[in-house]
C-alpha cells in the first residue's frame, strides 16, 4: 500500500506539536500532574485546618493554669524551639486528636510571639 508523499512530514508536525504543547503547558502553562495536584491540595487543607483552629489554641493557651511558665519559656524560646514549646503543652492538639498538629503549633506560637 503506498501512502501519500504528505503523510511523513504531516505526522512529524503533528508529533512536533505534541511535544511542543507539552513542553510549554507544564513549563508556563500552569500544568500538574496529579500527584502534584494532590500535594498541593493537601498542604492547602492543612494550612486552612490551622487557620480555623488558632483561636482554639490561643484559647487553650489563656486558660491553661501553666500559661505564665510556659509563655514564659516561650519568650525565652529561639525561633525554632517555639513550635515544640507548644506542643509540648497540649495546646496544638485538637479535641479527639493524641498527637499536636504541627501546622496548628506553628501558626500558634506565631500569634502568641506577636502577642508576648
Amino acid at each position: 500500500m503506498q501512502f501519500p508523499v504528505w503523510i511523513k512530514p504531516a505526522l512529524l508536525g503533528a508529533g512536533a506539536g505534541a511535544v511542543a504543547l507539552a513542553i510549554i503547558g507544564f513549563s508556563w502553562g500552569g500544568w500538574v500532574t496529579g500527584g502534584s495536584a494532590s500535594d498541593m491540595a493537601k498542604k492547602q487543607s492543612l494550612a486552612a485546618i490551622a487557620a480555623a483552629l488558632t483561636p482554639y489554641c490561643l484559647e487553650r493557651s489563656q486558660s491553661d493554669p501553666n500559661a505564665i511558665g510556659v509563655l514564659a519559656e516561650l519568650k525565652a524560646a529561639s525561633t525554632y524551639g517555639r513550635r515544640a514549646i507548644v506542643e509540648k503543652a497540649g495546646w496544638a492538639t485538637p479535641l479527639g486528636m493524641e498527637k499536636p498538629n504541627t501546622e496548628l503549633a506553628q501558626a500558634c506560637q506565631l500569634a502568641l510571639s506577636a502577642a508576648l
